[in-house]
């Protein structure tokens, strides 16, 4: 069982709250807009982190981290990407691909919209964090975890950070 702690556009900002709710996971996603290197060094330092870049994270984030990230986590394949949209209405660069090579599990960023939907047309769970930063239009910043184990993601948990915007 590989326990993942997911969050997106921090824009620069890292709740202390993270460490404590991430605490018990395994791993760390971050689908992009980190904001600063130094919060996602922050991150990679408390737990393993894979990421994505997202619009506004510059050239030195861009150079670690990828536009898109697709892997496997225990059986399942994973594909990460900070604009992808969500089931019938994916962005252009992931519609080339999706409908075509399907993952397993398909997370997205961008929109500070929490989403948690299943694709039936292609199999896909597709998830969505929300926003963890003060920037943006988002009245609650949340966070998500969930386990993988084999095939099966299960134990998804939406966390609502105490409100300081």
């Amino acid at each position: 069982m590989t326990r993942i702690g997911l969050i997106s556009d921090t824009h620069s900002y890292l709740d202390d709250a993270v460490f404590k709710y991430f605490a018990d996971c395994d791993e760390i996603w971050h689908a992009g807009d980190f904001g600063t290197l130094e919060l996602a060094d922050q991150l990679a330092a408390f737990k393993p982190l894979r990421g994505v870049y997202g619009n506004i994270d510059g050239t030195d984030i861009r150079q670690v981290y990828p536009e898109n990230l697709r892997f496997n986590c225990e059986d399942v394949d994973v594909w990460m990407i900070h604009i992808g949209g969500y089931p019938d209405k994916y962005s252009p660069v992931v519609k080339r691909t999706i409908y075509t090579k399907p993952p397993g599990l398909f997370i997205s960023g961008h929109s500070h919209i929490l989403k948690v939907m299943f694709d039936k047309k292609i199999n896909c769970f597709h998830l969505n964090p929300g926003a963890a930063g003060k920037q943006g239009w988002h009245k609650v910043k949340t966070l998500m975890k969930f386990c993988i184990t084999g095939k099966k993601i299960h134990n998804l948990e939406v966390i609502e950070l105490k409100n300081t915007m």
